[in-house]
């Protein structure tokens, strides 16, 4: 991602969180750019007060007391010569760094990570407020519904509806490659995918991301379809925060510490993983096992998952746990 889709994602998620009358206030916090994009959105007229941040006088310290919610899309992209192994080194000490600030100055908000790799800094961020002090499991989440959007649109030819959200297109796991399995035989309306289809759908939905990356001839990968996502979970937790009955949504949970996880977790052997979890007031109220019934081919889908997201998991606690606070 070039810094230009950098701003466009930081925009695009930054309009949407704006544009909604649930947000009553909004914080925006980067390295640059952050006072003039808030500057633009501050002239719609919606409910939301903006404001941008720099990190200098201590801006991310006044963007994150008083926070309700923090949404966390920071990152960079992997540059000319930099290993798969740089890129995870440099976004998971981001993240880091920006969780030891969250449990600083916002320990009882919402914490919703979109930074990559989630399977990686989620279990990152567990252990930042672990160490801290202040870890509530319900309150912390992996932004996995892009996995979803794109399952949702892919399969609407064979759903029929009209609008793709309409149906439900469960996808658990992770948030990478072969770590993410949409479960077809779980959606609603009850619809059904030709044989012929079936294994180029499920890559689609595991590297949907490439065919963007592709389109840009690789100077960008997924912005726009990120920070729709993003709202879209972020605007989830804010109803069920609300009292709204009846939200749910799958996200990469910790599930030891969430009602219903623990059934999860025996299944998986995992600690951390992408379910449909019903929020509520207090954030992840139950985390829902619908691995019961799955067909043999979901079956294989999650031991290849299960696999990967062992290792993804054990790099981020690792990682947490060795490198220096910020």
């Amino acid at each position: 991602m070039l810094f230009s889709e950098l701003l466009v994602a930081l925009a695009s998620l930054s309009l949407l969180l704006k544009a909604c009358p649930l947000v009553d206030d909004l914080a925006l916090y980067d390295v640059v750019n952050t006072p003039g994009v808030a500057a633009d959105l501050s002239h719609i007229s919606s409910v939301a007060k903006i404001t941008g941040y720099l990190p200098k006088d201590d801006g991310l310290k006044l963007a994150l007391t008083g926070a309700d919610v923090v949404v966390i899309p920071a990152g960079i992209p992997r540059k000319p010569g930099m290993t798969r192994d740089d890129l995870f080194k440099v976004n998971a000490g981001i993240v880091k760094g920006l969780v030891e600030n969250i449990a600083e100055f916002a320990p009882k908000a919402f914490i919703l990570v979109i930074s990559n790799p989630v399977n990686s800094t989620v279990p990152i961020a567990a252990e930042v407020l672990k160490a801290a002090g202040v870890f509530d499991p319900k309150r912390l989440f992996g932004v996995t519904t892009l996995d979803v959007v794109r399952a949702e649109t892919f399969t609407q030819e064979f759903s029929g509806v009209k609008n793709a959200s309409d149906a439900t297109v469960p996808v658990i796991g992770g948030h990478s490659g072969e770590t993410i399995v949409p479960l077809f035989s779980k959606v609603s309306p009850n619809f059904q995918i030709p044989a012929d289809r079936y294994d180029a759908l499920v890559n689609r939905v595991q590297f949907g991301g490439d065919e963007v990356v592709k389109a840009k001839d690789g100077a960008g990968s997924a912005t726009l379809s990120m920070a729709f996502a993003g709202f879209r979970f972020a605007e989830a937790v804010i109803k069920a925060s609300k009292g709204e009955k009846g939200i749910v949504e799958p996200t990469f949970v910790y599930l030891p510490g969430v009602a219903g996880g623990d059934e999860i977790a025996k299944a998986t052997g995992l600690d951390f993983f992408s379910t449909p979890v019903e929020l509520g007031p207090n954030g992840a109220e139950k985390a829902i096992n619908i691995l019961d019934g799955i067909t043999e081919q979901e079956k294989k889908l999650l031991e290849a998952c299960v696999k990967g997201l062992q290792g993804n998991i054990e790099k981020g606690v690792e990682f947490a746990k060795n490198s220096p606070p910020k």
